[in-house]
């Protein structure tokens, strides 16, 4: 058995700084730790229970199959800070038929991003009986 201490999502942008900008000045995420130097620079940001790490630098963006999926507390708030900050809203928030409440945005190198609202009556947070 493989005991896990810690993960990260690895991201490699096409544009480092640009990248560090949108996940730390618009989206807000805090910085966990920062190392090596110059524009290609490691920055590992907190994702809630995980780590986002930008570094190195990639020719082209990540595939399409890559996406990040991050729990907020109201995602219409987030909705609503995010486009103050400039950042552009894909699909505004919308109440999925599995009961979660979603919006969509994404980052720099087209990465898409889903903010998810587990509304307080959805099964992975009451389930009756227990």
């Amino acid at each position: 058995m493989v005991h896990v201490l810690s993960s990260r999502t690895l991201l490699r942008p096409t544009d480092p700084e640009r990248s560090r900008d949108f996940y730390g000045e618009r989206l807000g995420l805090s910085v966990y730790r920062e190392f090596g130097t110059g524009p290609e620079r490691g920055t590992v940001y907190f994702l809630g229970g995980g780590l986002l790490e930008l570094s190195g630098r990639s020719d082209a963006p990540p595939s399409p199959a890559v996406r990040l999926w991050m729990q907020v507390a109201d995602v219409t708030a987030a909705c609503e800070e995010l486009r103050a900050r400039g950042v552009e809203i894909v699909r505004p928030p919308v109440r999925e038929p599995w009961g979660l409440v979603e919006m969509w945005i994404a980052d720099p190198d087209g990465t898409p991003i889903v903010l998810v609202e587990i509304p307080a009556d959805h099964p992975l947070r009451y389930r009756p009986g227990i």
